[in-house]
């Protein structure tokens, strides 16, 4: 039996045959590209006025905003920066 490059039915005869994976569609490494998106998402953030605000909490409070942030189905962020507008306008 002649093997055909194209015959894809007899696994036994391409079972040594090493097939390309996902072509390779950006020539950085992935720790390159994180930081590159990372610093574009900074920039379009300050584009939009957005600034950053880090704070830490217990966990007993930090349990409560996760729990409300799922029951209101939005992110905890969105939740903090809620409650943060009520409260001060």
């Amino acid at each position: 039996m002649a093997k055909e490059s194209f015959d894809r039915i007899t696994h036994d005869l391409f079972a040594d045959e090493v097939r390309p994976g996902r072509p390779k569609s950006n020539p950085h490494c992935r720790q390159v590209q994180l930081k590159m998106n990372k610093k574009k998402q900074v920039l379009r953030d300050k584009q939009k006025g957005l600034k950053r605000i880090e704070l830490k909490v217990d966990s007993e409070l930090f349990e409560k905003l996760n729990q409300l942030s799922k029951d209101q189905e939005i992110t905890r962020g969105e939740l903090i920066k809620q409650l943060l507008h009520e409260q001060l306008i």
